[in-house]
């Protein structure tokens, strides 16, 4: 029998430090996301972050928390009955980090009698520090202690007409009411490392300004371009103007190049220059959680108007958008009928 396997980030189990610390262990630690030595690792996180980080992180889920629980956590889960109703085949919800683990999420498919899955990474971007790790991780259980069931991967949709379809009106439904000076995409961001250890050529990914727009196989796995990619299909789709549209990367630790440019530099760029109205897309998520809501909704906004900007509004993640659940629905009633996976 067939089944489906989504799977997200996670999330602590609570806005506290004390569940907040073990939740960044197990991320930090993952050599996908802190990719040094394991010693060098281990020194940098249990000996530095986590010694004052669980602390300032619980601060911050503590602002976002929803009375059901994680947003992350509820809005997956929202998603994944709504995915559940227009499918026959059993669908289960796993999360990368935390308590719902892929190994409980696969457990149970094999409890209904399921033993070919379709993994899907709720990223639309290949990284390493995201689909590469879900891939990777769920690889793992499925070899250790699931032998029996077939795994087959749903590729990173970040340029599939329907995803950029439902993304497009998405974002126009949240600019409807809002007259925009500037859209600014900004992405969830990543060391440059990461973009030149998943670059199979070993040598396109220079990030100079041309390689993400020469054809390459180095796109199939850089995050980068893809970023870049989504953004031009929204623009195209949308018909916004070139002038009003720009990328950004979020999220980073000290100590390392990023992407860039950083989206708290571009606030105040933004505002500096003159945009008053700004509106911000995060479309690295499917589903709205710390990054968007606190790092992306609230301080984005408050950096944007201590630089000078007027009005500024975040449009949410595709979530449980309806829309949005027949496009699955639909890529994965065609997988269970002809085997067949979305470009």
């Amino acid at each position: 029998m067939k089944g489906i396997l989504l799977v997200n980030l996670g999330s602590p189990e609570s806005p506290t430090a004390k569940d907040v610390k073990p939740y960044l262990d197990e991320f930090l630690m993952d050599e996908r996301v802190i990719d040094v030595p394991k010693i060098l690792r281990n020194i940098l996180v249990r000996g530095i972050i986590l010694q004052t980080r669980p602390k300032k992180s619980a601060k911050a889920y503590a602002k976002i928390w929803w009375e059901e629980g994680s947003p992350l956590i509820v809005l997956s889960e929202r998603f994944t009955d709504k995915v559940r109703q227009q499918t026959e085949m059993p669908v289960a919800l796993g999360m990368r980090y935390g308590t719902m683990s892929i190994k409980n999420a696969l457990q149970e498919l094999k409890d209904k009698g399921v033993d070919d899955v379709l993994l899907v990474p709720l990223y639309p971007h290949y990284a390493m520090s995201s689909y590469e790790t879900v891939v990777v991780k769920t690889m793992e259980d499925q070899k250790e202690f699931f032998p029996e069931i077939k795994l087959t991967t749903l590729p990173a949709f970040y340029k599939n007409p329907d995803y950029i379809k439902v993304l497009s009106e998405s974002i126009a439904d949240g600019l409807r009411d809002f007259e925009y000076d500037h859209i600014l995409f900004s992405y969830h961001g990543i060391p440059e490392r990461h973009i030149r250890k998943s670059d199979p050529t070993k040598f396109h990914c220079k990030m100079d300004g041309h390689c993400c727009t020469t054809n390459s196989v180095a796109h199939h796995s850089c995050y980068r371009h893809q970023c870049y990619d989504t953004t031009e299909s929204v623009k195209s789709y949308l018909g916004l103007p070139e002038s009003k549209v720009s990328v950004s990367f979020q999220s980073r630790l000290a100590g390392d190049p990023w992407l860039k440019p950083y989206t708290d530099y571009e606030f105040e760029r933004l505002a500096k220059e003159g945009k008053k109205r700004l509106a911000v897309i995060t479309p690295a998520f499917v589903s709205d959680c710390l990054e968007t809501l606190e790092e992306i909704a609230m301080e984005g906004k408050e950096q944007f108007e201590e630089a000078g900007g007027e009005h500024y509004t975040h449009i949410p993640c595709l979530n449980d958008n309806d829309a949005w659940v027949r496009v699955m629905a639909n890529w994965v009633n065609t997988w269970k009928e002809t085997g067949k996976l979305p470009a």
